[in-house]
């Protein structure tokens, strides 16, 4: 079978067409892609990457502060103890913690030993005034004989010795009775002051000798709070000084110093500064001897220019803000800070006073990121 030939013409024909199709492809193919290029080079611009508010910093009168730690103790702490010996307990009538008057019973001690002994001392007293007054009886009647000659000299100077030796007696055996009327008041322990019992180790039927402990007392119920203060902070207060104390119990009491520590420990160069505490009622949950406390000594106040906490970074241990610029854009810029306030921080140095720095958001940044912002301050 033989195929049919095709005319020159014929062949052109379909070369042409073949060649239109491979233009009009490229054509196409090239409107294509200058469509893509210039879509790209239209593009919106660039999105922000945060929303953020703006702030400027604030000049104000910034309180002084000086913060110190240290210990809440007694103002006066008295010993009560025994001043007779080998003497029974017989009552105790306190015990920690009460409050308690100047002159109040604490305890008592058995009395029958001390009332004997007065009972006792008190015959000798009778018997030497017995024998006084016979001394001095004779000694009158010598004294009527000495111009008559009837009693030698010697037998006279004698009766008066005698008259003087009696007397002497009857002052010894006084003074032997109000040393046991003292002992026998002494079975019974008084208060030395207006306190409140700190500590006791009196017990019933213990037989206790002299100068034994059996009480504390916290004189006048005063508490003081011991500050521990550098000796180069230390000549930043004055006596008078305001202190807002706060015990570990979360009670928060107004004090005012005292007088401090004539000396500075020379290991640790820290000085005590005695911080006098007022009394505060039950009900207010008043600190304890021996607590710890942290406080704060009222300095006045200064010029502070201050930024929210809030637009404050910490990274690396180090702060920073972020500022906006004309174009929207933050720079990360260090900072160095000073006094923390209830909603602020004071800017010691890093920033102007006109700076126009980012808000709310500031930790989500990063240095020359752009930005939203949505109440601009004025520039």
């Amino acid at each position: 079978m033989k195929r049919p030939k095709l005319k020159p013409i014929t062949l052109a024909l379909i070369a042409v067409a073949t060649l239109a199709v491979i233009v009009i492809t490229a054509v196409s193919l090239l409107s294509d892609k200058r469509g893509q290029t210039e879509g790209k080079t239209a593009a919106a611009p660039p999105k922000a990457a945060l929303t953020v508010t703006t702030v400027k910093p604030e000049q104000i009168d910034a309180p002084l502060k000086l913060v110190a730690n240290g210990n809440i103790a007694a103002w006066q702490e008295a010993i009560v103890g025994s001043e007779s010996n080998g003497l029974r307990l017989t009552d105790v009538r306190v015990n920690v913690g009460d409050r308690v008057k100047a002159g109040q019973v604490l305890a008592t001690f058995a009395e029958e030993t001390g009332k004997a002994d007065v009972a006792q001392a008190r015959a000798a007293l009778l018997e030497a005034q017995a024998n006084a007054a016979d001394a001095a009886a004779n000694a009158a009647r010598a004294r009527t004989l000495t111009e008559t000659g009837a009693l030698s000299t010697q037998q006279i100077n004698q009766y008066l010795t005698t008259e003087q030796t009696a007397k002497a007696r009857v002052e010894a055996a006084r003074a032997t009775l109000a040393a046991q009327e003292l002992r026998l008041k002494q079975t019974r322990l008084l208060a030395p002051d207006d306190g409140v019992i700190s500590s006791r180790s009196a017990t019933v039927g213990a037989v206790v000798p002299a100068g034994t402990e059996l009480f504390r007392l916290i004189r006048q119920g005063r508490l003081e709070w011991r500050a521990e203060v550098t000796s180069s902070e230390l000549g930043r207060l004055r006596t008078g000084t305001r202190a807002l104390v706060t015990a570990a119990n979360g009670t928060q009491i107004k004090g005012s110093v005292r007088k401090f520590a004539p000396t500075v420990d020379p290991q640790t160069r820290i000085a005590l500064v005695y911080v006098d505490l007022p009394t505060v009622s039950e009900e207010a949950a008043p600190p304890k001897a021996g607590m710890f406390a942290r406080g704060e000594f009222d300095l006045g106040s200064t010029k502070a220019l201050t930024v929210p906490q809030q637009s404050v970074v910490v990274r690396d241990g180090f702060s920073y803000v972020f500022r906006v610029n004309q174009d929207n854009r933050v720079s990360q810029i260090k900072v160095q800070t000073g006094r923390r306030l209830p909603d602020s921080i004071e800017i010691v140095d890093g920033i102007a006073a006109d700076a126009v720095l980012v808000g709310n958001g500031a930790g989500f940044l990063n240095d020359g990121d752009l930005v939203k912002v949505v109440n601009p301050a004025s520039k």
